[in-house]
C-alpha cells in the first residue's frame, strides 16, 4: 500500500479528465501509475515517489453522462516547481482506461504557498484592525498623559508669595488672572501659558497688584458666589482690564478649551464688570436686593420707578438715528465704541473700557455707540454730559433713566 501522506504540500496539479466509456476511480488512478511507470525514469516515478511522501494521494472524482466518464483528477506534490510540472505533462500522456480511450488535459498548477500567502495577508490585516481599534488609543491616552505632564511641570512659582504661574507670564504683554492652581494647570494643558493664580479673596497680593500695573490684565473666575467675591476684592486694589467668567455654576478647572475661549472672548471692561455681575444673576433668576425697598415704597404711596424695559414698550418720543444701529452692528465682538457729535459726526473711535473717562473729558459728546453692556453709572454720567443717545450690545441694571438720554440695546 502506497503512502498516503505528504510531507509539505508545495503544488497541486489540477486535470480534466474524459472518457469514452464508464469506468470506476481505482480504473483512472491505475491507468496514471501503469502508463506513468519508466517513462520519467527512476527519480520520478509515481508509484516511488507517493511512497516517499513526495506525491500525496491522487484524487478523482467522476460523473457518467450519457455512456462516457468526466471528472477531474487532484495531485498533490512536495516537488520543486520544475518537477511538479514534468509530472503534470506526464498526465496527459495517459491515453486509455481500461478498454476505453481517454484524454487528460491539465487545467493548472496551483502554488498552495500564494495561498497561505493571501491567508497571511488576509490574517495581518485582520490583526492591525484590531491592534489599532484596541492598542492605539490607549498609546494615544498614554502620548497625552505625557503631554499633559510635561505642560505641567512647566508651572512655576512666580513672585515672592510664590504664586503658580505660566512660564510666560513674565513674557507676554498680557496676563490671565485665576482663582487656584487647578485653573493654571487647566489653562497650561490647553496652551494658554500667560497665566497665574491670585490665590485666595482674602487678601490680594502685592505680586498680582504689580503685575496688573505693568500689564493688560483679564481676570477669569468660577461661575459662583466665590468668584463675586473674588472679583469685588480684586477691583478694589489692582488696575484689572478686564472680566470674564465661567458659567454659572461651573469652575475654570471644569472647562474645555473650547468653553473656555468662549468665555476669554465674551469677557467684559473691568469698569462693567460689577453691573455684568448683577446682570447676570438677574437673568438667572435672582432676586434684586433694592426690590424689597421698592415694595415697601409703594406700600407707602411713593411713586414706582419705571425700569428701562418697561418703558421701552411704550412708543418714544423720539427716534435712534438708523446710522447709530446700523454701526452697533458693525461694531458687535469688536470691544470698541464710537462717539458722535450733535450733527452725528463720528468724533473718535475708542476701546469700550475708555467710554466713561472719554465722557469725563470730552465735551460736545451726543452719542454713544458701543460693543458693551448699558450700566446706571454710564446713563447717569451721560445725562450730566448732555449725551442724547446711548447705543449697547445689552442692558444692565438700569432702573433710573433720565428724560433727557433715549437708550437702545440690542438685548
Amino acid at each position: 500500500m502506497g503512502k498516503t501522506y505528504i510531507d509539505s504540500l508545495k503544488y497541486v496539479v489540477y486535470a480534466d479528465v474524459e472518457i469514452q466509456g464508464l469506468v470506476e476511480k481505482p480504473d483512472v488512478v491505475g491507468a496514471i501509475f501503469g502508463q506513468t511507470e519508466g517513462l520519467l525514469g527512476d527519480e520520478l516515478d509515481l508509484r516511488d515517489l507517493q511512497k516517499n511522501g513526495r506525491i500525496g494521494r491522487i484524487e478523482v472524482e467522476l460523473t457518467p453522462t450519457k455512456g462516457k466518464t468526466k471528472g477531474t483528477i487532484r495531485m498533490p506534490s512536495s516537488l520543486d516547481m520544475v518537477e511538479t510540472c514534468i509530472l503534470a505533462a506526464a498526465l496527459e500522456t495517459v491515453d486509455r482506461v481500461g478498454p476505453c480511450e481517454a484524454q487528460i488535459k491539465v487545467q493548472r498548477v496551483e502554488d498552495t504557498r500564494n495561498i497561505k500567502r493571501k491567508q497571511i495577508l488576509e490574517r495581518a490585516k485582520a490583526l492591525l484592525k484590531h491592534m489599532i481599534a484596541t492598542e492605539l488609543p490607549e498609546s494615544k491616552e498614554m502620548a497625552e498623559l505625557v503631554r499633559e505632564e510635561v505642560k505641567a511641570a512647566g508651572i512655576i512659582e512666580y513672585g515672592k508669595d510664590r504664586l503658580p504661574a505660566g512660564p510666560m507670564i513674565d513674557k507676554s504683554d498680557s496676563i490671565i488672572l485665576v482663582e487656584g492652581r487647578a485653573d493654571v494647570l487647566n489653562l497650561l494643558k490647553n496652551d494658554m501659558n500667560n497665566v497665574i493664580a491670585i490665590g485666595g479673596a482674602s487678601q490680594i497680593s502685592d505680586t498680582i497688584i504689580d503685575l496688573c500695573k505693568k500689564k493688560e490684565a483679564t481676570v477669569f473666575l468660577d461661575g459662583d458666589h466665590g468668584g463675586d467675591i473674588i472679583l469685588h476684592q480684586l477691583l478694589r486694589v489692582a488696575d484689572v482690564d478686564y472680566v470674564a467668567r465661567a458659567p454659572r455654576g461651573k469652575e475654570v478647572e471644569e472647562l474645555t478649551r473650547k468653553e473656555m475661549i468662549k468665555c476669554l472672548r465674551a469677557r467684559v471692561p473691568a469698569e462693567q464688570a460689577k453691573d455684568v455681575v448683577r446682570y447676570e444673576h438677574t437673568h438667572h433668576g435672582v432676586k434684586r436686593t433694592e426690590e424689597p425697598k421698592r415694595e415697601q415704597k409703594e406700600q407707602r404711596g411713593q411713586k414706582k420707578p419705571v425700569s428701562l424695559r418697561s418703558k421701552r414698550v411704550r412708543k418714544p418720543k423720539q427716534q435712534i438715528p438708523e446710522n447709530y444701529i446700523v454701526d452697533l452692528r458693525a461694531l458687535e465682538n469688536t470691544m470698541k465704541a464710537r462717539l458722535y457729535d450733535r450733527n452725528g459726526k463720528r468724533i473718535t473711535e475708542i476701546q469700550v473700557r475708555d467710554v466713561i473717562k472719554s465722557l469725563e473729558k470730552e465735551k460736545g459728546i451726543d452719542a454713544v455707540v458701543f460693543d458693551g453692556i448699558v450700566t446706571q453709572r454710564l446713563v447717569d454720567l451721560a445725562e450730566s454730559k448732555g449725551v442724547s443717545y446711548l447705543v449697547g450690545l445689552k442692558l444692565g441694571n438700569v432702573f433710573k433713566k433720565p428724560e433727557t438720554v433715549l437708550i437702545y440695546t440690542k438685548t
